[in-house]
């Protein structure tokens, strides 16, 4: 840059050199040399202190540019690397000054959006917090609630038919009997209760697990703690969104905790695929059924299953009827490869069926 300033500035010089020396000669201002070689010599010296003005000049002017832009650049890198702090320095009144001024600005207005970001990012985050202990309380507040409404009346009219059998017992033996087996069918509807409720104290989300491997070590743990016959088949290479993941996990934990409840169920199978661009989940059992009105929605917890299938944008299908057991059948459109890659090969385990 500098040398090519230089040249310019040296060639600029000698043409206005040229052009003023061919106008006073033009008008008769300068006199004709006496002697060539006089001629020569001044003419070379006028050349040569023109020509080293210009350079001169040149490459002052190309410095000073150079020098600029050099700040220029630096403030510049300093902005890609995001370095917010780097001031822009003065760099004058020109084009480069202004071009300077508006990095400036820029600088400032990225600085201002970046704190913006982080202040929306820690907000967030603390929302999310908030969340999540608002999700504990309220697990928390529902487990008490049920604990006081199912087990805890369950174990006081146990409690109570105890009593009564020991005074019954001499005075009327069948009468104990029957009483007796009351009470072994409210420990029964009370364990089922406790069992249910044990399930939903697993955690919320899946703990960085993969879907089918959270749905697998829940299966299992259910079946070695329930008296009832487990199967399942999942594709288990299913990579799906985790909001879908956490949604789908909790919906069968809901079910599983409806069947252990109300079915009486002693079979139960599980299907989890993904064909082509949705996921399919299955459960079905064995048990009494129901009818599918509005008053059983609440206690089979078919509403709460609706809701969050609603938000991952699937859609779900009750078959049920008294004594023919229940279907559930989910499908859940997959937008995105988010969750990755759909394996061909499918991971059927059954147990105990």
């Amino acid at each position: 840059m500098i040398w090519r300033s230089m040249g310019e500035s040296i060639l600029l010089s000698l043409f206005l050199f040229g052009t003023v020396v061919y106008v006073l000669n033009y008008y008769g201002y300068i006199r004709p040399f006496t002697d060539w070689k006089e001629g020569i010599t001044i003419s070379l010296l006028l050349i040569g202190i023109v020509a080293v003005l210009g350079g001169a000049y040149g490459y002052w002017s190309s410095s000073r540019t150079k020098r600029r832009l050099e700040m220029l650049q630096d403030a510049m890198l300093h902005l890609e690397k995001g370095n917010l702090s780097k001031l822009v320095p003065d760099l004058g009144q020109d084009e480069i000054g202004r071009i300077g001024e508006q990095l400036g600005r820029i600088s400032t207005r990225w600085e201002e959006q970046v704190s913006s970001l982080q202040r929306l990012s820690t907000n967030n985050a603390e929302l999310a917090e908030k969340a999540r202990l608002s999700a504990v309380v309220e697990e928390r507040q529902r487990l008490a609630r049920e604990l006081h409404d199912a087990v805890s009346q369950q174990l006081f009219a146990i409690s109570m038919t105890a009593t009564a059998v020991g005074r019954t017992l001499d005075k009327d033996f069948e009468r104990a009997k029957r009483q007796i087996a009351l009470i072994e069918e409210m420990s029964s509807v009370a364990q089922s209760e406790m069992r249910a409720l044990l399930l939903h104290l697993r955690p919320v989300h899946l703990e960085g697990k993969r879907l089918s491997q959270g749905l697998m070590d829940l299966l299992q743990e259910l079946q070695a703690k329930v008296p009832i016959d487990i199967a399942w088949d999942m594709d288990d290479g299913i990579r799906l969104p985790k909001g879908i993941e956490d949604h789908l996990f909790r919906i069968v934990q809901e079910a599983l905790s409806n069947t252990l409840r109300h079915s009486k169920a002693n079979q139960m199978e599980l299907k989890l695929h993904r064909p082509l661009d949705s996921v399919r989940l299955s459960i079905r059992d064995n048990g009494v059924g129901f009818e599918l009105d509005e008053t059983k929605h609440a206690s089979y917890g078919i509403q709460s299953m609706k809701e969050r299938v609603n938000e991952i944008g699937g859609s779900i299908q009750f078959v049920t009827a008294p004594g023919k057991g229940t279907r559930i059948e989910i499908r859940v459109p997959i937008l995105t490869e988010e969750g990755g890659e759909t394996s061909d090969g499918d991971n059927q385990s059954p147990i105990g069926g």
